[in-house]
């Protein structure tokens, strides 16, 4: 993806490849990267924190993102957060100790009348309550 005179790089296409290759795109892959394409560390830095779908670290075999868009919240979304918490130990941004589960934020799954919403991969849950959702991970293999 190196930039050839009239066409300007993509840093996130070339990030994205790398995601793709490896699992993920850890920092030690900035430099290179950086070199490779030209540009300053701070700029592929930048688009890598700046894109919740790139990963740093590895992520876990299933994906919990939790809706934290206004209906959503409304709802009483931010506790479920807590049920995250307490049912696999992270947060948002974080994988489970057990590689099992990574949990993202997301501010619309489009699923709004009948939050607070979660999705587990693809599949998304309305109206979900901290038992459903311990019920729900409990499920994840």
């Amino acid at each position: 993806h190196r930039a050839r005179p009239g066409h300007p790089v993509n840093v996130l296409r070339t990030l994205m490849a790398v995601e793709r290759a490896f699992g993920c795109v850890p920092d030690d892959a900035v430099p290179p990267v950086a070199r490779a394409l030209g540009v300053s560390e701070a700029e592929v830095a930048g688009v890598l924190s700046y894109y919740p779908d790139l990963h740093r670290t590895p992520p876990g075999r299933h994906t919990l993102r939790l809706c934290l868009g206004e209906a959503c919240v409304a709802n009483r979304s931010p506790r479920l957060l807590a049920d995250v918490r307490q049912a696999l130990g992270v947060g948002i941004g974080e994988t489970s100790a057990d590689g099992r589960v990574t949990v993202e934020r997301v501010y619309c799954l489009g699923n709004c009348g009948v939050g607070p919403t979660v999705m587990l991969d693809d599949h998304i849950y309305g109206r979900v309550t901290g038992s459903e959702l311990r019920r729900i991970l409990e499920e994840t293999t």
